[in-house]
């Protein structure tokens, strides 16, 4: 397993290893394998400076917070001042640097977080699978070197590799469809997607604003608390595991089953019996909201919408720069009326009542984070039928909880040596700590499996 950011805080506090030893240590790292196809830009000089520093407050005895000397990436969406914020494009490479840091990367850095560089990504977040034509792919750390390896999800797709390859301890991301858990659950990585108004996006290249939202991907549910802690400026008391005896968890029989191929169904079951065992009551049941939504969305939804909204003027001049995958999903947002837009305003409204009075008996939703296990790159960027079909299915299960409005967290439920497969725990809006109190005692369930 990838070190926890506990682990890493405790060789800091004893004396084991330094801020400076641990931001060489991940910069290096970024020099070889797959860094140069994991980070769009490393921030050598300043990773040092701020390691330097770290090291100097905790001679004297001061640590800012649990993240004091840890080195982080950060998605190429956040502006940081003095560099032109890039969203995974060339098309603006020659943009205007930014001014101010972005919210979330001033936070961390008060915290005392490394900031090691920004990570590669889906062009303009648009995708769940990370392939960038521009950039290169991140091969997922699952068959790396077989058949031209397997993608690592998106759209963060270099947060996630940063992690599982030790360039970053943990990195932040954006999620506006499954962006942070997709990763996480193709990496074997744990992902946490918060309720969208608690994390700042001052300074973030947006998608959708009405979907947006900014979590972390870690090695682990503490290690995801503790950053978002920091990102939300929300202060709360130490984590502890919810008790599982009891736990009341929906499970829905539509839709987010469908396709689901049979190393992903083994994992779903076992987790299923896991709990079951545990003490958790599981209703399976039919969650007739779900079946609704791609035709709710059936125009490009929000995500197209707003994207037209801010790209449209690029597009106009510059299209054939765009990653055509892109482009043509975006172009979607065009043919979207002022009056298709405040429709789709009142019917989310509407769905989200209709999922919370089903969830109204039950504590969370659990499902499958993504239906199938990584496709191999060669076979997407082979084939536009074959990239757009496994997109939809990637964004599927996710994208629910986005449109909820609710937060969720991506588990690792594999076995050693399997194909990483995520479990996908979920609530509404503002369940966030209890989410992540669940989720530790799931995590630590799976573990004992």
């Amino acid at each position: 397993m990838t070190t926890t950011l506990t682990q890493a805080a405790e060789r800091l506090a004893q004396g084991q290893t330094s801020a400076t030893q641990l931001a060489e240590q991940a910069l290096e790292r970024a020099a070889q394998g797959e860094g140069p196809r994991v980070f769009t830009r490393v921030l050598r000089e300043q990773a040092l400076a701020e390691a330097r520093a770290s090291d100097v407050l905790r001679a004297a005895g001061l640590a800012r917070s649990p993240l004091e000397g840890l080195p982080i990436s950060v998605k190429d969406l956040f502006d940081i001042a003095g560099h032109s914020t890039l969203g995974g494009s060339k098309l603006l490479a020659s943009a205007t640097p930014a001014t101010q840091t972005a919210e979330v990367v001033q936070r961390l850095r008060r915290a005392g977080a490394v900031i090691v560089g920004t990570t590669n990504m889906t062009e303009f977040a648009y995708s769940g699978l990370g392939l960038n034509p521009h950039y290169g792919t991140p091969r997922n750390p699952w068959q790396r070197d077989i058949d031209g390896g397997r993608i690592p999800g998106g759209s963060s797709s270099g947060a996630a590799i940063s992690v599982t390859d030790g360039m970053a301890l943990a990195a932040i991301g954006s999620d506006t469809g499954g962006s942070v858990r997709i990763p996480s659950a193709l990496c074997g990585l744990t992902g946490f997607k918060p309720t969208a108004r608690r994390v700042s996006m001052q300074g973030v290249l947006p998608l959708s604003a009405n979907l947006d939202s900014i979590g972390p991907l870690a090695p682990s549910v503490r290690c995801c608390a503790a950053l978002d802690a920091v990102l939300s400026g929300e202060v709360h008391g130490e984590l502890r595991a919810a008790s599982l005896l009891g736990l009341r968890l929906l499970a829905p029989t539509n839709v987010v089953l469908d396709g689901m191929d049979s190393t992903v169904a083994a994992a779903w079951q076992r987790a299923l019996s896991l709990l079951s065992a545990a003490g958790a009551q599981i209703t399976e049941a039919v969650v007739q909201p779900f079946s609704e939504l791609a035709q709710i969305n059936a125009k490009g939804g929000f995500t197209a919408a707003e994207a037209w909204a801010w790209h449209r003027h690029y597009i106009a001049d510059r299209l054939a720069e765009y990653d055509p995958r892109v482009g043509t999903r975006i172009l979607r947002g065009k043919d979207i009326s002022a009056a298709d837009y405040i429709e789709l305003l009142a019917r989310r409204q509407q769905w989200i009542a209709q999922v919370e009075a089903q969830m109204a008996d039950h504590d969370l939703l659990v499902m499958p984070t993504v239906p199938v296990i990584a496709p191999k790159i060669a076979e997407l960027q082979a084939s536009d039928e074959a990239y757009f079909a496994a997109n939809g299915l990637m964004l599927r299960n996710p994208t629910l909880i986005n449109f909820l409005d609710g937060c969720a967290v991506s588990l690792p439920c594999h076995r050693a040596g399997e194909a990483p497969v995520g479990l996908s725990l979920a609530g509404t809006a503002g369940q966030d700590q209890r989410l992540l109190s669940v989720a530790l005692a799931v995590e630590t369930l799976l573990a004992q499996a």
